[in-house]
């Protein structure tokens, strides 16, 4: 769903370039309320695990493909302003380094992918878990909801800046029964790859988990009338978090480096409305069409597979060294604020 130039024109597009600025601020800041020693590093893996999804189109109509959005996926594992960032990064460096996602729409984009993704997902998240019995499936229940609902909620507001500021005279109606249509079965894709992915670090570890805090209790031993004798405290390890962030930079790179090649080349769901309904006509090109990773391919690599798999890894890489940069700075500047006010208290 990655809006190119030219679809939305200027005012409205620098209006949501303000939006998706604010959000970024108010995020920076909720982030480090979310991150700490553990998740500073593995927030830039989950930006980077996304990235690599993000290539693997797959089917979903006669002519059309989808790919995950990203933004459920990132707010349940690392909490919904470290979510907002992460799809951030990740829209950022699909624009200036692969051509994807128009410059000028990066604003657009970003309201849209990261922003309203990652609110309607996580709204929908916590009101579900809250709603369900305290278990492991219902975290996991819960995040299939989130993800099939939020993909149709972009959709939707990609019709509302279109119908705001569209360059073309297509008929709003037209746009969001196309959009909505489409995108509820790429819906059903993104809610089975994010709720595959949250349920397979819950299992391992689900403390890092940031939707299923609190979910594991110390087992209890209890005499026959019920009463608490003693918490039981478990005396196994839980894995290295190095661990988990190594299983998951291998998985990234071989999705992006590897299986990408087998992804769908069928346009993607607003490629294909657009087309379809003239939304196109107005399509500029991209400042970056020059770029040597342009349309996921490394420039003067004959070999299009050998292209395309080395412009994944590069991209695997480049989101995840940004990606942690950021998260690692916005971490300590948690510690540093923290150590600060408890000077002051001490003084």
């Amino acid at each position: 769903m990655h809006v190119p130039d030219g679809f939305i024109d200027a005012p409205v597009s620098l209006a949501a370039g303000a939006v998706a600025a604010t959000a970024v601020a108010v995020c920076l800041r909720g982030a480090r309320r979310e991150l700490d020693e553990k998740t500073a590093p593995l927030a830039g893996l989950v930006a980077a695990f996304v990235f690599a999804v993000q290539m693997l189109n797959f089917p979903v109509a006669a002519g059309t493909s989808g790919h995950l959005l990203g933004g459920a996926l990132a707010a349940i594992l690392v909490g919904p302003c470290t979510g907002v960032l992460c799809i951030s990064v990740v829209l950022l460096m699909q624009g200036v380094l692969f051509a994807d996602g128009g410059l000028t729409a990066l604003g657009v984009n970003i309201t849209d992918m990261a922003v309203v993704t990652t609110v309607v997902a996580y709204a929908i998240f916590r009101l579900l878990v809250t709603a369900l019995p305290r278990r492991r499936p219902s975290v996991t229940a819960a995040a299939f909801a989130a993800a099939l609902v939020s993909v149709p909620a972009a959709a939707g507001a990609f019709t509302l800046l279109y119908a705001l500021g569209g360059t073309t005279d297509v008929p709003t109606g037209k746009v969001l029964t196309a959009m909505v249509g489409v995108h509820v079965l790429i819906g059903i894709g993104e809610a089975a790859i994010t709720a595959l992915t949250v349920g397979a670090v819950i299992a391992v570890r689900p403390d890092l988990v940031h939707g299923a805090r609190g979910l594991a209790r110390p087992l209890e031993l209890r005499t026959a009338d019920g009463t608490v004798i003693e918490p039981i405290v478990s005396t196994v390890a839980p894995r290295p978090t190095r661990r988990i962030w190594a299983v998951g930079l291998v998985a990234a790179l071989a999705l992006a480096g590897f299986v990408s090649y087998y992804a769908s080349s069928s346009p993607d769901g607003l490629e294909k409305v657009a087309h379809d309904k003239g939304i196109d006509s107005k399509a500029e090109d991209h400042a970056a069409k020059g770029s040597p990773l342009a349309d996921y391919q490394l420039e003067d690599v004959a070999d299009e597979r050998i292209s395309g798999g080395l412009a994944g890894v590069i991209g695997v890489g480049t989101t995840l060294a940004v990606g942690t940069g950021v998260f690692v700075v916005v971490r300590r500047r948690r510690a540093s604020a923290a150590a600060r006010a408890s000077s002051a208290e001490a003084v």
